[in-house]
């Protein structure tokens, strides 16, 4: 693998650890602003549904004029609002930086995967994609359990004011490995046409029809159930708050082990029986959880959904980077897109089904899904990326 990966692992790590540093600390921005926090919450809302909106725009803006530089202004800009948003004096000021943040870090990791696409091979692309992943699951996690103690230590004004800190140094850092790496002047064409031209193959593409759903489906089946995991231990019993962090924790910790049997697995089994052997891996974990294990059994389950979930999610990704080569930062935009839109229906869908149906059938009938997904997108997705 090329020495540039670690570089652009850089930049998904410093992007993800902004995604979850506030939740931990959202009941002292709620007393410090004299909210609710309820209301609190919605800084988070705020920066994925930004994340989610702004994956075409700056996907486009990456083909027209390069994807290392956007990222590069991305990680700027993710550093400034975060110092912004540690001296702000309102709770508005406050929500807007977190747009800033949802927009900023849109344009880093599906960006970083596109750029890996430049640069990796489709044979070795997904070995690649797994290191980006284990950047991305690494922030997340510290960035998670840091703002904890950090909130404690400094208040909450310090989780963003170090991160801000953090972001400008990884930037410094991306810089530097893009130009000894001989990619910091990577330019885009900066052709509307070609651009255009771009969108087309990509809707063009059959593939397209397969990806971009199936990707949608997947998040919302997957992690759409992730907001259900306290509620549904507190209906078995455990109230304490921190265990449920734990349980969907052990998510990530699968995912890792992803990044590190991916480049064994795939030589063994090829992409089509990893697909289909994630999404069967998952299936059986949400018919486990449906019985209402002890906790420390879901955290379990979880550990192997984070690596079916990858499994199946590494496999579409690869397929989205070679939908369009020459607008892949759209093609994988687009992707982060759809994926985004199921998160964000997921909620919605299990809401509604644990209401009326109950947990069981409601798992049941999502473990279905997952399954079939794996298989109707393993056998549909079996025309070989183009070597």
């Amino acid at each position: 693998m090329p020495p540039i990966l670690n570089v652009i692992a850089v930049t998904t790590f410093a992007a993800s650890l902004s995604a979850r540093s506030m939740e931990p600390v959202l009941p002292l921005v709620a007393g410090d602003f004299g909210v609710t926090v309820a209301v609190a919450a919605s800084l988070s809302a705020a920066m994925a549904l930004t994340y989610a909106l702004v994956q075409p725009v700056l996907g486009a803006a990456a083909d027209m004029f390069g994807k290392p530089r956007l990222m590069v202004v991305c990680l700027v800009l993710l550093g400034v609002v975060n110092i912004v948003g540690a001296l702000a004096t309102s709770f508005d000021l406050l929500f807007v930086s977190r747009i800033l943040c949802g927009l900023a870090a849109g344009g880093t990791f599906p960006i970083a995967i596109g750029l890996v696409g430049d640069l990796v091979t489709p044979d070795r692309r997904q070995v690649a994609l797994g290191r980006i992943l284990a950047g991305s699951m690494a922030g997340n996690l510290l960035g998670a359990s840091a703002a904890g103690v950090i909130g404690d230590l400094l208040g909450w004004r310090g989780v963003p004011g170090l991160l801000g800190v953090l972001m400008l140094a990884a930037a410094v850092v991306v810089v530097v490995g893009f130009r000894r790496a001989g990619v910091a002047a990577a330019r885009g064409d900066m052709n509307f046409a070609a651009l255009r031209r771009g969108y087309r193959v990509i809707m063009s593409n059959p593939l397209t029809a397969v990806c971009y759903p199936s990707v949608f489906v997947e998040g919302l089946c997957v992690l759409g159930f992730f907001p259900f995991v306290a509620a549904l231990l507190f209906d078995l019993g455990e109230t304490r708050s921190s265990i449920p962090g734990i349980v969907i924790g052990m998510f990530a910790i699968g995912g890792l082990f992803y990044t590190m049997s991916v480049s064994r697995l795939l030589p063994l089994i090829g992409v089509k029986k990893l697909m289909i052997g994630g999404a069967a891996v998952m299936a059986i974990q949400f018919i486990a959880i449906s019985f209402g294990p002890w906790w420390g059994v879901q955290a379990g389950c979880f550990v192997l959904i984070g690596w079916g979930f990858y499994s199946l999610h590494g496999s579409l990704q690869v397929f989205a980077s070679e939908l369009a080569p020459e607008a892949r930062a759209s093609a994988v935009s687009l992707h982060a897109f759809f994926f985004f839109l199921g998160q964000a229906a997921g909620p919605v869908v299990y809401g509604f089904g644990l209401a009326h149906f109950g947990t069981q059938p409601t798992l049941f009938v999502s473990a279905a899904i997952i399954l079939i997904l794996g298989i109707v997108s393993a056998t549909l997705l079996n025309r070989k990326p183009a070597l």
